[in-house]
């Protein structure tokens, strides 16, 4: 298989449903940004330190759990094709949180906000992120749009859980690269 197809030349793209949209379209944005994510995640996990093994495998599981989210919303909402996508469910944001709440056990409490930095890999946790908020921001705008239109669905409101989550999550992954390399946070001073 070829990596062009020249399909895309004057500005559209196929979601996974077979429908051409704009590449501007609300749902390309959305998933535009999910695969985004995914990508910064990948860096996040290349410059890991040893001391935190346990994270890269979370994170590998994230980025699977990312291109499902993807499939998702490359999907419109009326398609056959949604039947045969993996639910995003709450096993899924429960594995989030029983993360967070792992690491935050050994994390000293917050007293205050935070500036992104320190370790390089806890600096790129910050800007995933970031990006995480942004993919969060273009999904509620998909979400409300389709609710406009008449066409809900429940799995984009799990996604939407799942990415709240995981932009929780990627902030105390920071803090916790930053603790195991000896890294104190940066404290705001506003």
């Amino acid at each position: 298989m070829k990596i062009y197809t020249k399909s895309g030349d004057r500005g559209k793209t196929s979601l996974f449903s077979g429908d051409r949209v704009p590449k501007h379209h609300r749902r390309v944005q959305a998933y535009g940004t999910v695969d985004e994510l995914c990508s910064v995640l990948g860096w996040v996990a290349s410059i890991l330190p040893e001391t935190t093994d346990a994270i890269e495998q979370e994170i590998r599981q994230i980025q699977s759990d990312l291109f499902d989210v993807g499939a998702w919303l490359s999907t419109k909402e009326d398609s056959p094709q949604r039947y045969a996508l993996a639910e995003i469910d709450d096993e899924r944001i429960a594995y989030l949180e029983a993360a967070i709440d792992r690491m935050e056990k050994t994390l000293p409490p917050l007293k205050t906000f935070v500036l992104p930095g320190g370790h390089p890999a806890g600096a790129a946790a910050h800007v995933a992120r970031t990006v995480c908020r942004r993919a969060e921001r273009r999904v509620v705008a998909l979400t409300e749009r389709s609710l406009q239109e008449g066409v809900g669905h429940h799995s984009l409101d799990r996604i939407l859980s799942y990415l709240n989550r995981l932009s929780d999550y990627l902030f105390v992954v920071a803090r916790f690269i930053n603790q195991s390399t000896g890294v104190e946070d940066i404290p705001w001073r506003g």
